[in-house]
């Protein structure tokens, strides 16, 4: 039974997630942990942190990961697991991929279409306002622990501040990744 609560719920979410793996985040994590309560709000965020780093699209790893843990937590064998994880990862890209070939062929006919264009500008502003939604709902004690002016708060934020001001500036991306990722790691690695 779970396996088709799987295949359904993410044949949905990749039907209806417009602008890829970050916008598809605040799908993913009401159906998973509020609609069917597969998972804690904590696993969730364990399991995008997981999927963020490590290569591929953000939004197939946490339906992936998703997947895995749902079946695991259902009290399913792992080899089972690993079932959930692939049919997860199917269903969410079984619809968007169907759906690109025939976008392609419709708008290689439309190229140049004033109508297109505008419909278009919109989306990218749906988009915008959906990577948003993720960003917020992800704002919560479980990712980021107990508010408050703690020493290691304030130079997380210091170190947010240099990297976005750094990324502006056309810095390499990879190396503000591993620095901040040493910073951090010397931050909360100091006894405060």
């Amino acid at each position: 039974m779970i396996y088709l609560q799987l295949f359904w719920t993410f044949v949905k979410i990749g039907l209806f997630t417009f602008g890829g793996g970050y916008a598809m985040i605040a799908l993913i994590q009401n159906e998973v942990t509020v609609n069917h309560a597969w998972l804690t709000q904590q696993e969730f965020t364990d399991i995008l942190a997981v999927s963020q780093m490590t290569p591929g699209p953000v939004g197939i790893n946490t339906a992936t990961y998703t997947g895995y843990t749902a079946v695991l937590n259902a009290g399913y064998e792992p080899w089972q697991a690993v079932l959930g994880a692939l049919l997860a990862s199917g269903a969410v890209i079984l619809l968007p991929v169907a759906l690109m070939i025939v976008a392609v062929i419709f708008m290689q006919r439309m190229k140049g279409n004033r109508d297109m264009e505008n419909v278009f500008s919109v989306l990218r502003k749906v988009v915008v306002g959906l990577i948003a939604a993720a960003a917020l709902q992800l704002l919560t004690v479980d990712s980021f622990g107990q508010p408050g002016w703690t020493l290691q708060f304030v130079l997380s934020l210091i170190i947010f501040a240099a990297v976005f001001i750094l990324s502006l500036r056309r810095k390499s991306p990879i190396l503000l990744i591993l620095a901040s990722g040493v910073l951090g790691i010397i931050v909360y690695s100091l006894p405060l």
